[in-house]
């Protein structure tokens, strides 16, 4: 199993970020996947999550209308674009994918923001 986040980076607050979490390793489609992070000093958090086939999302609450993930099985990838980037974004963002009680953790990327 392989899970290889990207897209984080520094970003002044307002701005924009597309992370994305390539997987191989294992039948992507059969997993709903989720986007956590996780600030220093803080718990990891669950910010959003799909279905297996994309059907169905759910985001926390900080992060509604400013959030979206998408997932696309054929490029075996799931994204999560940030928009409206606020300082209390900044954390190390974390893709899982769970299926019973398999799940798989990928490393993570950082997202900073800061002016």
């Amino acid at each position: 199993v392989r899970l290889v986040e990207s897209g984080g980076g520094l970003v002044q607050p307002g701005g924009s970020l597309r992370l994305s979490c390539a997987a191989s390793g294992f039948t992507f489609s059969s997993y709903d996947t989720s986007w956590y992070r996780q600030a220093p000093g803080k718990e990891r958090e669950l910010v959003a999550g799909i279905s297996s086939l994309g059907g169905a999302t759910n985001y926390a609450n900080s992060v509604k209308g400013r959030f979206t993930m998408s997932r696309d099985n054929a490029k075996n990838t799931v994204y999560l674009q940030v928009n409206n980037l606020k300082p209390e974004d900044t954390a190390v963002y974390y893709c899982n994918f769970r299926r019973g009680y398999t799940v798989y953790w990928g490393h993570g990327t950082q997202v900073t923001v800061s002016s």
